[in-house]
């Protein structure tokens, strides 16, 4: 918050000097510092989360619970993210804020790095694309370049294959256990990081604008998008799944759940809150310990429902201040792009920074400008924090009733 603050009245305090555009981009340096080492972290994050997430699934848990588990969770990110573009889409949050001059080779950039991911054999061809033909990894946007959704789909299969094939590869699913944690403590070193970097990277930003009221505008747009989304979620989609599946009032439990769900506010980490959650659901809810001890350490990086919002409406923000328009199909792989990613996301504060840069290197946008909405994650990291532990809750509520009443069929 002080880097946020500090970099917006450094950004106004220079406008009036009228900087040339390299004297801008020396000053972005540090902030440019930060994206670099955050995309350098994306990789290994990628592949030591969903592996070390899913290859710690128990066989037996995931024949009986495992599969209704992990088909509400796409089901209920994939809504999320579906929702965070509708919205986007309906209220056009960027169209607020600057208008950038994007030149139509940039534009054709980002059209072509989506359209790669619709290419079915560039989706599927993950060996090939990972590295240049002189094995330096590529970047995004180039032909040789990394292939995210083909990475992100190889680490789930990868996950899935290591949690069915017991002791046998138990060190195997140590490595990445191990290396999950060690990529996290350096996630970490960023964040203390990040204030210093974003302090650069705002300052730069307002001095490329124009207009500084745009700003303002834009990012007020986006984060009643981001919240109207939020409530959508929270007040409509969820308790309607509860009241479809379990035939009970939702907005009761809801109210049983004050506990975990305002610790989620306060911490902004599913992770930090999943004690207390476990908690309320196992001696409050009087829930299947069965259930709520597979379900909810999973949940806590697994369902992400409002970072998949959340991602969707940051994506479409960024492509619609930048001018970039994407067609239906495009906006179709997006949505899938952030169901999987956020699927990644440690549930850490200011973890989705990092699946954000995912996010927007795989549609080909700017990764410059998630400085904009900085401004303003603080709280947005509290409220889909928040979403995030209420789908968990009602995740297990519903798993629960499923698993109980197949067992009374049976």
């Amino acid at each position: 918050m002080a880097g946020v603050a500090l970099g917006i009245g450094l950004g106004f305090s220079l406008r009036h000097i009228n900087m040339s555009a390299k004297d801008v981009q020396y000053l972005t340096f540090p902030g440019e510092l930060l994206m670099r080492v955050l995309q350098m972290l994306v990789l290994p994050l990628i592949i030591s989360s969903v592996i070390a997430g899913l290859s710690s699934l128990d066989k037996k848990a995931f024949g009986k619970i495992g599969l209704k588990a992990f088909s509400y969770y796409m089901v209920t990110t994939f809504i999320a993210a579906f929702t965070g573009i509708s919205l986007a889409v309906l209220m056009q949050p960027g169209k607020s804020s600057r208008t950038a001059s994007v030149s139509s080779s940039d534009k054709a950039e980002a059209v072509q790095t989506v359209d790669s991911v619709l290419d079915k054999h560039d989706s599927l061809k993950f060996g090939g694309s990972l590295f240049q033909k002189d094995g330096t990894l590529a970047g995004p946007g180039t032909t040789d370049g990394v292939n995210i959704l083909g990475l992100l789909f190889f680490s789930v299969a990868f996950g899935l294959i290591l949690s069915c094939m017991g002791n046998e590869l138990k060190p195997l699913r140590d490595f990445f256990d191990c290396l999950n944690k060690a990529i996290m403590r350096l996630v970490n070193i960023v964040i203390w990081y990040s204030p210093v970097g974003l302090f650069f990277l705002l300052a730069g930003q307002i001095l490329k604008v124009t207009d500084s009221g745009e700003i303002g505008r834009g990012v007020a747009m986006y984060t009643l998008t981001v919240a109207t989304g939020l409530l959508i979620h929270s007040l409509f989609t969820l308790p309607l799944i509860y009241f479809i599946v379990t035939r009970k009032n939702p907005f009761k439990f809801m109210l049983s759940l004050l506990q975990p769900l305002t610790t989620a506010f306060g911490t902004s980490s599913s992770s930090a809150t999943l004690p207390i959650t476990l908690y309320c659901m196992e001696e409050n809810l009087n829930m299947d310990k069965q259930v709520t001890r597979f379900m909810l350490p999973i949940g806590a990086t697994m369902n992400m429902d409002g970072a998949a919002l959340y991602e969707a409406v940051a994506a479409l923000f960024i492509a619609q201040i930048n001018n970039m328009e994407f067609n239906l199909g495009q906006i179709m792989v997006l949505s899938l792009i952030v169901t999987v990613a956020s699927t990644g996301a440690a549930g850490i504060p200011q973890a989705g920074m990092v699946s954000m840069i995912l996010v927007l290197e795989s549609a080909g946008l700017p990764t410059e400008d998630i400085s904009l909405l900085m401004i303003v994650d603080w709280i947005l990291d509290r409220l889909r924090t928040t979403t995030n532990v209420l789908g968990d809750c009602v995740g297990v509520s519903v798993v629960q009733h499923l698993h109980v009443h197949n067992e009374l069929q049976m």
